[in-house]
């Protein structure tokens, strides 16, 4: 049941990881004036969910500290609106993941069948329960095969991130939390340096380290405890089971065709970085 959702997520990622770790992205944000990396982020990546309080958009995207999304929401917005970072941000994608595929993958039948089909799936899904997959379904499909291919893989990855974050409550890990234990997960230690992390208060820190020992999950060393290991396995499998809805409207010779479609995009994607 979830050996499929995993492979796509293997292949789709990178693919959607363009937004951020490329150029084109930030430099169409900052060209409308977003004045920050962190601007441009909320700004667009919210927009799908239309002009909420911060707390709204803190509750979708789960896992940033306390008071992390009220510095750029919605102030991020009084001057552009969220329209206009939404289009930025998917002009910029696009046109990074055409200059890193080039030319000939670019504008190959592989792609536009990966487009078409990873579109297929992505919007056959069911939306209840799932906010951030809810708001991109409202926005327009791009005909360009190649921002047809980024758009389909974000609402994919928006699809699983909801998923995740349900997996997370049933957990009862909240998002710092779930930081702390990726990072263990990946073997970053001390579990606190991790990038996405390293920035809060040492204190702030050090409180939420100490609650996952107390709940047995971290070792004194910050390591995974028995229970912490099946925790996280735990998390991950059900991620991988609720993300699976998309590809049931896809036949198996479609899902191997998808595969094979995807597999030299992604690896000329990874290949330049984004992963």
């Amino acid at each position: 049941m979830t050996h499929t959702p995993r492979r796509m997520f293997e292949l789709l990622e990178p693919i959607c990881l363009v937004t951020f770790f490329a150029d084109e992205c930030n430099e169409e944000l900052a060209a409308l004036g977003h004045r920050t990396y962190w601007d441009g982020y909320f700004a667009s990546r919210a927009a799908p969910l239309g002009r909420v309080p911060a707390e709204v958009v803190h509750a979708a995207f789960y896992s940033f500290a306390d008071g992390e999304v009220a510095r750029h929401i919605p102030s991020a917005w009084e001057k552009i609106p969220p329209e206009a970072s939404l289009a930025a941000r998917e002009r910029g994608s696009a046109a990074s993941l055409r200059r890193i595929l080039g030319e000939e993958l670019a504008g190959s039948p592989g792609l536009v069948r990966a487009a078409d089909l990873s579109t297929k799936a992505a919007t056959s899904a069911p939306t209840e329960g799932r906010m951030m997959f809810a708001g991109m379904r409202t926005l327009p499909v791009p005909s360009d095969p190649v921002a047809r291919l980024w758009h389909a893989a974000t609402m994919l990855r928006e699809h699983r991130c909801d998923g995740h974050i349900a997996a997370l409550v049933a957990s009862r890990v909240r998002g710092t939390e779930a930081h702390v234990l990726d990072a263990i997960a990946q073997g970053i230690h001390p579990p606190e340096s991790f990038g996405r992390i390293h920035h809060l208060p040492k204190a702030r820190l050090a409180a939420v380290v100490d609650g996952l020992r107390e709940r047995g999950l971290v070792d004194p060393d910050g390591r995974f405890t028995d229970a912490g290991r099946a925790t996280k396995q735990r998390v991950e499998a059900l991620t991988d089971e609720l993300a699976a809805p998309p590809y049931d409207a896809l036949s198996p010779a479609e899902l191997d065709e998808l595969v094979t479609a995807l597999e030299p995009l992604t690896a000329t994607v990874v290949a330049a970085g984004s992963e």
